[in-house]
C-alpha cells in the first residue's frame, strides 16, 4: 500500500460514489491522504491500513429504531467496544439495532463493509443523524472511507467537522461511550 496526496489520477474503474467523494472534498477545499487496498475483513488488514495512513480509522456503525423510522451513523475510533444499550439511554432510543443493507444504500449509497460519514453528503433528506464518540474529536485526524472499502482516507477532524459536515446540512450529537 502506498499513501498519496488526493484523488487518484486516473479514475477508471472507480464507483461513481467513489468519485464523487474525491470531487465533493476537492470542491470544498479539503486536503486529504488516500491508500488504495483491498476491503479489510480482519483486525491485522486494518491495523495495516492504519499504520500506512497513521491514524486509527473510525468504526462506524449504521443503526435505526426498532420500528426504522430513525437511522443514525455512530462514529467511534476502532478500537472501542460498542455497548448498544449504553448509546440507547444517550440518545433516548430504545431497541437500536444494525440497519439493513437497503436502507444504507437508500440513504447513504454506501454498501456494508464501506460505512463511512463521507456517506452523508447523499443524505439529501437528512434522514440520518450523525452521533460521534467524544474521543474521535480529540483527534487531529480521522480516517474513513470514501464511500467505498477499497481505499480509505486521512483528513484533519476540523475540516469534516468545519467544511464537510457543513456542506452537507448535517450537525451530530457528541456521545460518550465507555468501551466497557
Amino acid at each position: 500500500m502506498e499513501l498519496y496526496n488526493g484523488r487518484p489520477e486516473d479514475l477508471n474503474g472507480r464507483l461513481p460514489r467513489e468519485i464523487r467523494t474525491y470531487e465533493f472534498l476537492d470542491r470544498l477545499g479539503i486536503r486529504y491522504k488516500r491508500t488504495d487496498h483491498e476491503p479489510a475483513d480482519n483486525m491485522e488488514a486494518c491495523n495495516e491500513i492504519d499504520a500506512v495512513l497513521e491514524v486509527v480509522i473510525c468504526k462506524n456503525l449504521f443503526l435505526c429504531n426498532r420500528q426504522k423510522t430513525k437511522f443514525y451513523l455512530l462514529m467511534m475510533p476502532g478500537d472501542k467496544k460498542f455497548k448498544t444499550k449504553e448509546l440507547s439511554k444517550q440518545i433516548n432510543s430504545s431497541r437500536l439495532s444494525f440497519a439493513d443493507s437497503e436502507a444504507m444504500l437508500k440513504y447513504l449509497d454506501i454498501e456494508p463493509g464501506a460505512v463511512s460519514i463521507m456517506g452523508l453528503m447523499n443524505d439529501q433528506d437528512k434522514v440520518v443523524s450523525l452521533l460521534i464518540d467524544e474521543d474521535v474529536l480529540k483527534d487531529e485526524y480521522l480516517g474513513c472511507h470514501p464511500c467505498v472499502c477499497t481505499s480509505s482516507l486521512k483528513m484533519k477532524t476540523k475540516d469534516v467537522i468545519d467544511l464537510f459536515l457543513p456542506a452537507t446540512d448535517h450537525t451530530f450529537e457528541t456521545v460518550h461511550l465507555t468501551g466497557e
